[in-house]
């Protein structure tokens, strides 16, 4: 009895080896999948809140987009009574139609108050250039993501009944010059012809540029003194001005044949 009692707990100690080694594979592998869950998990989490917050851009620009649209139907009615774009009653205009509300709870910067029409400006032929710039935040937790600047923009025609003379014959084909000007232009609509008046808070001056980078100064003949609260610019020009009638805001346009434009020279953006 003595001998086979020795030979069966001889027999049990391999068998007990090889469940130690199996539970120790067990747990290796429980604790592999655990760190593999403890990363998947935040990566997983980090591509949802992405996936959201494109889906919340596009959602914020297609807002805004229609927004610049039944804001610009309203000032293309009442570009006939003035010629110029209230940038100030602009953007109030793009808010109402969006959602003031919205607007405050969505990613961009600023909320209502960070929507920027400076950019806009009506053409002297009646033509309506919208530009509505705004920038959008990420708030993701751990991440410092720098803001993305966004524009809307929207080329419209004005409610004024203009529309543009055709051309006459080849030999006698009517083109555009100004009183000092150097060159002529075929077309009435070009940017050399047309200026931009812009509408702007007075207090915004010492931010504003014109497109060569230069600052904005009082005109000698309408700015007395202190400037008003909304002052009229235009893209190229250096003075802001307190009158939509002043000189320094009008351009004056001569239709004349293309035989009788003398030694002028064709204009390097419409006269090719």
């Amino acid at each position: 009895m003595r001998q086979l009692s020795t030979i069966h707990l001889k027999s049990q100690r391999p068998h007990s080896g090889r469940a130690s080694v199996f539970v120790l594979h067990q747990k290796k592998r429980r604790g592999s999948v655990t760190v593999g869950a403890a990363l998947a998990i935040p990566l997983f989490l980090f591509a949802s809140l992405c996936i959201i917050y494109i889906m919340e851009i596009m959602s914020i620009e297609s807002s805004i987009k229609a927004g610049v649209s039944s804001a610009g139907k309203l000032a293309a009615k009442e570009l006939y009574l003035l010629p110029i774009v209230n940038v100030v009653k602009l953007q109030s205009d793009i808010v109402n139609a969006v959602g003031s509300e919205k607007l405050d709870q969505s990613i961009v910067e600023g909320g209502s108050g960070g929507l920027h029409c400076y950019k806009s400006y009506a053409s002297s032929s009646g033509e309506l250039y919208l530009t509505v710039e705004y920038k959008v935040r990420i708030p993701l937790p751990y991440f410092t993501i720098p803001t993305i600047s966004k524009r809307e923009s929207l080329h419209m025609k004005g409610w004024t009944g203009y529309e543009k003379a055709e051309n006459g014959l080849a030999g006698n084909a009517l083109v555009y010059v100004t009183l000092d000007g150097m060159v002529y232009h075929k077309d009435y609509h070009c940017t050399y012809l047309q200026l931009s008046i812009h509408m702007v808070p007075s207090g915004s001056l010492g931010q504003l540029r014109n497109d060569s980078g230069g600052r904005y100064y009082a005109c000698e003949l309408c700015v007395r003194g202190n400037p008003g609260s909304g002052v009229f610019i235009t893209d190229t020009g250096t003075r802001y001005h307190n009158s939509i009638g002043c000189s320094g805001l009008k351009r004056t346009i001569f239709t004349l044949p293309l035989s009788a434009v003398g030694e002028r020279g064709a204009c390097s953006r419409c006269g090719q």
